[in-house]
């Protein structure tokens, strides 16, 4: 196996650490979440990032693209498990531990580049294909679609809770709220399965998700202290 070079190993951390910390930072603060707040939780140098990217919009672009890639993995296993069921539900927990959608409050603010649009392609494709297998097996409810496990996901992928806990320190309740919130999963995840009662009303367009990040330019001279 090729070892990565040092500098590129450092790189691929740095950018973990700053996936991580801008989840956390926009569940704070929102699309209002500054470079600055994501470095600093990141405990990576803001001069190390203005370096490697020109500009915020550059940087949550490269974040979202790498969000992405969480998603696809995730479908990916989902997709190796011979249990149609189980492959679904790993797909949907693997998700939410990731914490998917959390860049959701980043729609609209910054322009959705070519690599972005080809891994929402092919994570959404991979997606169908979990779900439309579940569908077939009979076992995933047949008025669930994927556009309601993506908003179950974006739901259950945000923990105020926990959240809360880890800024107050208690270190002490950590590990009971995070097994309340799989508690939360398990629960949420017996609800797709077949034999409920039908949802109400008809399942979420598309357009509910991709729509948001239909992004309109700045002006430049209203954009340029954006650092």
């Amino acid at each position: 196996m090729t070892r990565k070079a040092p500098r590129h190993a450092e790189a691929e951390r740095n950018d973990q650490a700053l996936l991580e910390a801008a989840k956390k930072v926009l569940a704070v603060d929102g699309a209002h979440a500054s470079v600055a707040a994501i470095a600093a939780h990141a405990g990576v140098g803001i001069a190390s990032l203005y370096r490697r990217y020109r500009s915020k919009d550059e940087l949550f672009q490269h974040l979202c693209s790498l969000s992405l890639d969480q998603w696809i993995q995730a479908a990916e296993n989902g997709l190796e498990h011979d249990d149609p069921w189980e492959g679904l539900a790993h797909y949907i927990g693997a998700c939410v531990e990731f914490s998917g959608g959390s860049l959701g409050p980043l729609a609209g603010t910054i322009a959705v580049t070519d690599e972005m649009a080809a891994k929402f392609t092919r994570s959404d494709e991979l997606m169908r294909e979990l779900v439309d297998r579940a569908h077939q097996a009979g076992v995933l409810r047949p008025d669930a679609g994927t556009m309601d496990i993506s908003l179950l996901i974006e739901q259950l992928g945000k923990s105020p809770l926990i959240d809360q806990l880890d800024r107050q320190g208690r270190t002490d309740l950590i590990d009971a709220a995070r097994n309340a919130r799989r508690r939360t999963i398990a629960i949420a995840l017996d609800g797709l399965r077949s034999g409920h009662p039908r949802l109400p009303g008809a399942q979420p367009a598309s357009a509910l998700l991709t729509g948001r990040w239909e992004h309109t330019p700045e002006d430049p001279a209203k954009s340029s202290g954006q650092r």
